[in-house]
């Protein structure tokens, strides 16, 4: 995302689409600097304006001026400077996160906002999101998420292989979603679980592949795949059904 006056600091995120933003101010998680809009304001925008709190401020400018707030047009003329998200501080504890995605390299951001919003709608209660080789967070990710991530606990480890062995020194069942493995639709899971989605063209990396079980979604013929966002959502309804997370 290019750098903009309006932008202002590193301490903001950029959020924008009309889901998005209700479920940034319905979820109340953290503050909203300035929302930006049209002269003539989207159909929706009577559902936000409800929602913005008394300290923030609200500014009408061009669409050209959020085209290049967002660098995209998909902003559907509603824009908002937040404060970043809040990252755990330390992995999940199984107890209270029973049902966990992590991502090992997903480098498309609609791609990742995609899976968080199928694993909220799943059941699962919180997202792995290495730092090392994955995309960022963005508004594009947001958006793509349909604001379903503000309501996820997101934890940012170093790696994936750091994360993995934080899972399973915790108890965690790690379910690899990778070719070759069990039909994912005969397997017993078993909570608490996470489940890990690979790299759009490569996968799941080799040495990551060796520290759990291996699922595999069933396919016409084995030299196709899935896309990565849609394997996921499959995946996560799958074992939020099978594993009562899904209620």
């Amino acid at each position: 995302m290019k750098n903009t006056k309006t932008k202002a600091t590193l301490a903001q995120d950029i959020v924008f689409g009309i889901h998005p933003l209700i479920e940034l101010l319905t979820a109340k998680k953290r503050h909203v600097y300035t929302i930006y809009t049209t002269q003539l304001a989207p159909k929706a925008w009577g559902q936000i304006e409800r929602l913005i709190p008394k300290d923030t401020v609200v500014k009408r400018v061009s669409k050209e001026h959020l085209d290049k707030l967002t660098d995209s047009d998909d902003h559907q003329n509603v824009v908002a400077l937040v404060k970043p998200l809040q990252m755990r501080a330390s992995c999940f504890d199984p107890k209270k996160h029973p049902f966990i995605v992590l991502l090992d390299s997903i480098q498309d951001t609609r791609n990742m906002g995609a899976i968080m919003r199928s694993a909220y709608c799943t059941g699962a209660n919180g997202m792995i999101i290495p730092e090392k080789n994955s995309a960022p967070l963005s508004g594009a990710t947001y958006k793509a998420s349909a604001g379903l991530a503000e309501h996820l606990d997101i934890y940012r480890p170093g790696s994936t292989h750091q994360a993995v062995l934080e899972l399973k020194k915790a108890g965690y069942h790690v379910y690899m979603a990778a070719l070759g493995g069990k039909n994912a639709l005969e397997i017993d899971y078993k909570l608490p679980l996470c489940l890990v989605i690979g790299n759009e063209s490569t996968g799941i990396a080799s040495e990551i592949l060796k520290m759990g079980e291996k699922v595999t979604l069933p396919q016409r013929t084995p030299n196709i795949s899935y896309n990565a966002s849609v394997a996921a959502g499959i995946l996560l309804f799958t074992i939020g059904t099978k594993s009562g997370a899904l209620t």
